[in-house]
């Protein structure tokens, strides 16, 4: 099994506001070998009057199970 670059944990919340900055980020970690897990959530940020976006990724070579 391959190890994530950096140091990064196998399992990572990608979070921030809902634009292309987020969508930028999620892109990178899906072609530097994360794969997504799970849907994407969105929720509205009260005090900075945007939507926030999380999505969560694994290594390529994690073996997880959702349940």
């Amino acid at each position: 099994m391959s190890i994530p670059p950096d140091d990064k944990p196998t399992y990572r919340l990608l979070t921030g506001k809902d634009d292309r900055a987020f969508c930028d980020r999620v892109s990178e970690a899906l072609d530097q070998g994360w794969r997504l897990y799970g849907s994407p959530t969105l929720a509205w940020d009260q005090d900075g009057g945007y939507m926030k976006a999380a999505q969560a990724v694994v290594w390529k070579d994690a073996d997880v199970v959702k349940s």
